[in-house]
């Protein structure tokens, strides 16, 4: 028998990647609540599939709801924070967006379960998860502004609130071109760079986006140690 992070006797041998005990459990519920529902998951079934006992569990997540608003709020709060240092270390708005779009769709591309496909639970409306829908609403701020940076560098005027939120569909798009795909047992055609891509075009980049893409990864691997990027 082993033990888990908090030193409480572990049921089995480790059934889960992550690096401590609380990591297991997003894992095992991130899986369980993408794939059965959040009301078809019990805290004994998420306790089950780690391998730990449901009182060891506790430990680490006092409610069910607990689990799912610390799933929701991680979607949120890198590309947030991503968002935050790209405005203080670039100048150029294509880049800067271009940069926050390969972070953001990467994420959600790569990420172990399909996260983002729990936005659309009736549950995340409830005022217990009012916290998280306060901070995607910051993140789309963040996108807006970014995009309105961008308009402005070619000149557009009276730009539209449904043009600047463009952008931040165009990233969330990769939730459900993942869904998709699992459903078909397939890989997602659409990827990152091809999102960013076309939301540079609809903020009026004409030219070729290459050196745009090059010198937003570049950006990217500069940021890497203060703003981790999605699996790695």
């Amino acid at each position: 028998m082993t033990t888990t992070g908090a030193g409480r006797p572990r049921l089995s041998t480790r059934k889960r990647p992550g690096a401590t005990a609380r990591d297991e459990i997003l894992d095992a519920a991130a899986e369980l609540f993408t794939t059965r529902g959040f009301t078809g998951t019990s805290t004994r079934t998420i306790a089950d599939a780690v391998g730990i006992r449901q009182a060891s569990m506790y430990h680490h997540f006092a409610t069910k709801d607990d689990i799912l608003a610390a799933l929701l709020i991680g979607t949120v709060s890198a590309p947030a924070a991503c968002a935050d240092l790209l405005r203080e270390r670039c100048d150029d708005p294509f880049v800067r967006i271009y940069a926050l779009i390969l972070f953001d769709a990467g994420q959600l591309a790569r990420s172990h379960w399909n996260l983002g496909a729990l936005y659309l639970m009736p549950e995340v409306r409830t005022e217990r998860f009012a916290s998280f829908r306060t901070q995607r609403g910051d993140l789309m701020q963040r996108y807006a502004d970014f995009a309105r940076d961008a308009l402005a560098a070619v000149g557009a005027s009276d730009v539209s609130s449904g043009v600047l939120e463009l952008p931040f569909r165009l990233a969330e798009s990769m939730i459900s071109a993942r869904s998709d795909a699992t459903a078909t047992s397939s890989v997602p055609a659409l990827t990152p760079t091809a999102i960013a891509d076309a939301a540079l075009r609809i903020l009026g980049w004409t030219s070729p986006t290459a050196e745009i893409a090059d010198r937003a990864n570049a950006l990217l691997a500069e940021l890497q140690e203060s703003c981790p990027q999605p699996g790695t």
